[in-house]
């Protein structure tokens, strides 16, 4: 900040005090600035917010939150389709596992006892591990969280692997447990120990929303291991629990019903008034008109074709419904806001793919599944595959079918369907070709064991091999060696033209490239 005329009037007598003054009033200026944002004012009257822990927040919101998000997915379509959407991309068919101990026989034989448990690992008795994963994956998204308890069974079950995995929704907290505990602390249900790990969680016998639970004192609530327990949920600060991935929109869900159900009211009343019969002047004209039915008595409420007659009346207006307009506009508005609260891109929220071309729906679900594959890879897996095959690994070795309670794992998350298969296939082409990525990169890519595929092909070759056939570059002609039995349209007139398939070893030119796109 410059000096003005009066700081040099001072500055011709009393230089130093000239200085201290333009420096005091260029910290004035420094302490004066600031966020717009933290501003306070009449533009940010009412707004609220708190410097409170994210526990403390969940802690007072967290079931309200809870039920009113599962109110919606049981009767909004647009809440149960986002749930859906992002339950099936996460999972799809199933995150499968894969033994990796560098063995390649035990791995084989953890594989096939993975894959005779699976079946039998809900507690249920009616999932398998899979379909366990997307209720798991729904409950984390529709509810905000979900826990997984490890049930060991005995030998004399005829289990596999004496083990199951009971679901628990996030209601068997017991969320009233907080506070200190000896030298840790209670955070709604979940025990930590002085250094700040989980210890137990405190879990009703029953869901308290049972009214059977409830009578058999189900209410009460006892410690569980925390190495018992997977939590799992998405961290979004340093909390204990989850929130609904929806809570930045229930609102905006339960104004778009509201409006809906106004809109739909407004139209049925006005399709209700048909006529109103009115005096032949403004004199005969009552303040309201009086509707009465056959036998003379008042109808007080509108029906389909209803004529309403004034009294006095002589002279009939019929009804002209007014146009609805706005609303298509305001509902995609609304779309818009919530497709972007439940992280769903607008068109798999609706299915409207009206204003995308190739291009467009493209770059939109590079960005979520780039969104997807964090969430599989840094939440999913972490919280709960990754315990799941501890459990499992743990199990076997204690029922003496594996030699080592620890064996290492890889997980192949299911693959995403291509806009273009051809390119896709092209690309992965290029990469194998190029070095910067592996057959069995691109086989677990598409949700598949590599192992188990590639020894699928080694068994279909050798069964042709056996046979004496051998496949020509066109999959449509087969040739069996030693016979005259060919399909090559060059020598069978009735054969379909070869089509023109490209070639793995011709190079792609940048300029057809270009051309394709």
């Amino acid at each position: 900040m410059s000096a003005n005329w009066f700081d040099r009037a001072i500055a011709s007598v009393a230089p130093r005090a000239a200085a201290r003054r333009v420096l005091a009033r260029q910290a004035f200026e420094t302490l004066t600035r600031g966020y717009d944002g933290a501003a306070k004012g009449r533009r940010t009257d009412g707004w609220r917010a708190p410097g409170s822990s994210a526990d403390t927040e969940i802690g007072v919101a967290g079931a309200l939150l809870r039920d009113r998000m599962r109110d919606l997915v049981r009767n909004n379509p647009h809440a149960a389709k986002a749930v859906a959407v992002l339950v099936n991309n996460i999972i799809g068919a199933g995150i499968m596992p894969r033994a990796a101990s560098g063995d390649d026989r035990l791995d084989r034989k953890v594989d096939a006892l993975f894959e005779r448990w699976m079946a039998e690992c809900d507690a249920d008795g009616q999932l398998d591990f899979y379909g366990l994963q997307t209720l798991i994956c729904r409950e984390m998204v529709e509810a905000g969280e979900v826990l997984v308890r490890r049930r060991l069974r005995r030998a004399s079950d005829g289990l596999p692997v004496p083990l199951q995995l009971q679901v628990l929704e996030a209601d068997f907290l017991d969320a009233t447990k907080s506070g200190a505990l000896g030298a840790g602390r209670l955070v709604q249900g979940i025990e930590f120990d002085p250094v700040g790990k989980r210890r137990a969680y405190w879990l009703h016998a029953e869901h308290p929303g049972d009214a059977y639970g409830a009578l058999q004192n189900g209410l009460q609530s006892r410690p569980v291991p925390a190495a018992e327990i997977a939590h799992v949920y998405e961290k979004q600060r340093t909390q204990a629990r989850g929130v609904p991935w929806g809570a930045p929109v229930i609102r905006s869900l339960r104004d778009l019903d509201d409006y809906e159900v106004a809109e739909l009211v407004r139209k049925k009343t006005e399709a209700c008034v048909t006529a109103i019969v009115f005096g032949d002047d403004e004199a005969q004209q009552g303040i309201a008109p009086s509707v009465v039915d056959a036998d003379g008595n008042r109808v007080e409420q509108f029906e389909p074709g209803l004529i309403a007659y004034a009294r006095g009346g002589k002279d009939i207006r019929f009804n002209q419904p007014s146009a609805t307009g706005g609303y298509g506009e305001y509902k995609r508005a609304s779309l818009h806001t919530i497709s972007a609260g439940f992280r769903v891109p607008y068109e798999l929220l609706t299915g409207d793919l009206s204003q995308v071309n190739y291009s467009s729906i493209r770059a939109g679900l590079v960005e979520f599944r780039r969104q997807i594959d964090a969430v599989q890879w840094q939440l999913f897996i972490p919280m709960l595959c990754a315990p799941v095959w501890r459990w499992f690994t743990e199990a076997a070795w204690a029922a003496g079918q594996i030699p080592s309670p620890t064996v290492p794992v890889e997980w192949s998350p299911p693959k995403f369907e291509a806009v273009d298969p051809q390119k896709d296939a092209m690309a992965n082409l290029l990469s194998i070709r190029s070095g910067t990525m592996t057959l069995a990169e691109v086989i677990a890519r598409q949700g598949r064991n590599p192992d188990a595929v590639l020894a699928e092909i080694a068994a279909t070759n050798a069964k042709l091999d056996a046979l004496g056939l051998v496949l020509d570059s066109d999959p449509r002609r087969v040739t069996k060696t030693g016979s005259a039995q060919t399909s090559d349209p060059a020598t069978d007139p009735d054969a379909d033209e070869p089509a023109d398939y490209p070639s793995a070893d011709a190079e792609t030119e940048p300029a057809q490239a270009d051309q394709q796109d």
